[in-house]
């Protein structure tokens, strides 16, 4: 057995779950949590999404623990009260709180990340899974309050790096996923570009070294004077060439050709199995132009393409992927873009969320996570 995917209800949830799953291995698990129906208020919503995800949690076995998991709210301002106070009896995660509405009419979603056979644990405001000589660092909902994107996306880069370095690990060597989250991104997406090209510089990450797989769109936190919030993901335990960069040359050009700084997409080997994280992709070529202008279901198209052809880089299909998060930048093309994602992957836990991409001309952004089985005698299994 390695990926399989199953779709369940639990009173006014839909429950999209996937599984890998090999003998003798750490088994992982990608859910969405989906309101069925959508009018009841936000405090019996967020009830409903507590109660499906502490019976799945006890669906599964014993020794699964949650590592991470986002919750996507529509009015982050009044409903991260609340969610805060429901957290007290959930097993430690890290937990990621954005303003993302979902486009299906409810106001609330979640996705949850869980493992087997680990410890979990919390460390220097960040958690801990750990096995097999791997610590996996996952950071949450960092946000720092100060009065412009530049200076916000610098404070909250060097703390981490600071949590970082009590962990025994560097940005540039250990952290392979960021997210950022902004708010108003058609205004303040300029001072975060600025901000991390230069903190990066200042750690060895540039066009010559590398950069980290990522996803920047609109997103808010609680707090509405911060418009810029930061998750990420890290591991401590890799060996050198375990770690490979997604390029897709024929589709995709490097991201500093037009000013910013990630990678499209990493590649990371271990004993038993692979990880494939696509970057958030839009409709571009590889001449950084913008695919299809003004025309959603062409974007998507074209975006599929540049997934298609990242996971190929690595030896994965779609078959391999996990979970998808899809970027809207426009409500109303939610029904086209449900309906196109549902006819082609109808069993990928998704979420269909509002969040404008970081440049006005692109409708839709995708990003997605696979895993798929994988045999190397140089590294630990994972």
């Amino acid at each position: 057995m390695c990926l399989t995917r199953k779709t369940s209800t639990y009173n006014n949830i839909q429950i999209e779950l996937s599984t890998f799953e090999i003998s003798g291995g750490v088994t992982e698990y990608h859910a969405i949590l989906h309101i069925i129906q959508t009018n009841k208020p936000f405090a019996e919503q967020l009830e409903e999404i507590h109660q499906a995800y502490s019976h799945l949690l006890a669906e599964l076995e014993e020794r699964i623990k949650p590592v991470f998991k986002r919750y996507f709210l529509t009015d982050a301002a009044n409903q991260a009260k609340l969610l805060e106070s429901m957290q007290a009896d959930c097993p430690p995660c890290a937990v990621s709180v954005i303003q993302q509405p979902t486009l299906d009419g409810s106001k609330i979603a979640l996705w949850c990340y869980f493992l087997s056979d680990v410890e979990v644990k919390k460390e220097n405001r960040m958690v801990v899974a750990e096995h097999n000589g791997y610590r996996h660092i996952w950071n949450a909902d960092r946000y720092v309050a100060q009065p412009d994107s530049y200076t916000q996306t610098e404070l909250i880069l060097q703390e981490y790096v600071d949590d970082l370095k009590k962990e025994g690990c560097t940005l540039e060597d250990n952290c392979v996923r960021t997210w950022f989250f902004v708010q108003n991104i058609d205004t303040n997406y300029n001072g975060l570009v600025q901000a991390r090209k230069k903190f990066f510089e200042k750690h060895n990450l540039n066009n010559h070294t590398h950069y980290i797989a990522s996803t920047g769109i609109e997103g808010r936190g609680a707090d509405s004077g911060t418009c810029v919030v930061f998750d990420s993901y890290a591991i401590k335990g890799l060996q050198k060439g375990q770690q490979k960069f997604l390029y897709a040359p024929t589709h995709l050009n490097p991201t500093y050709e037009y000013g910013v700084t990630f990678e499209r997409g990493v590649n990371i080997e271990y004993g038993d199995r692979r990880h494939v994280i696509v970057s958030g992709t839009a409709s571009i070529n590889n001449r950084g132009e913008i695919v299809a202008p003004g025309d959603v279901t062409g974007q998507a198209q074209r975006m599929l393409e540049n997934v298609e052809a990242l996971l190929t880089e690595a030896g994965a299909t779609f078959d391999d992927v996990m979970q998808l998060i899809i970027y809207l930048r426009d409500i109303a093309d939610y029904s086209t873009v449900n309906a196109f994602f549902r006819e082609r992957f109808e069993t990928i836990p998704q979420v269909i969320v509002l969040a404008p991409v970081c440049r006005t001309g692109w409708l839709i952004e995708m990003e997605c996570i696979a895993v798929k089985k994988n045999k190397n005698l140089r590294f630990n299994v994972f």
